[in-house]
């Protein structure tokens, strides 16, 4: 998918959407979890993002997301 080489640019092997999807729902992933969802939320477009996230879920998470202050900007649409 091109919208994941976007997303994860300078990560190359994430790039299968049934790869992403399978580790963001590991049980013990946390780190991964939040890492993918601020590399969601900085490089990504909305609809992409809510492909793989809820808005339930952002909320939930986002005060451990460390976003940029552009991003924190910007973001206040979600």
């Amino acid at each position: 998918m091109d919208y994941l080489k976007a997303v994860f640019w300078d990560y190359p092997k994430f790039t299968d959407v049934e790869e992403i999807r399978s580790l963001l729902r590991r049980k013990g992933n946390d780190r991964f979890y939040l890492w993918a969802m601020r590399r969601f939320l900085e490089y990504g477009r909305v609809v992409d993002t809510l492909q793989f996230f809820s808005l339930d879920q952002i909320r939930e998470a986002i005060e451990k997301v460390p976003l940029t202050p552009y991003t924190q900007k910007n973001g206040k649409e979600f």
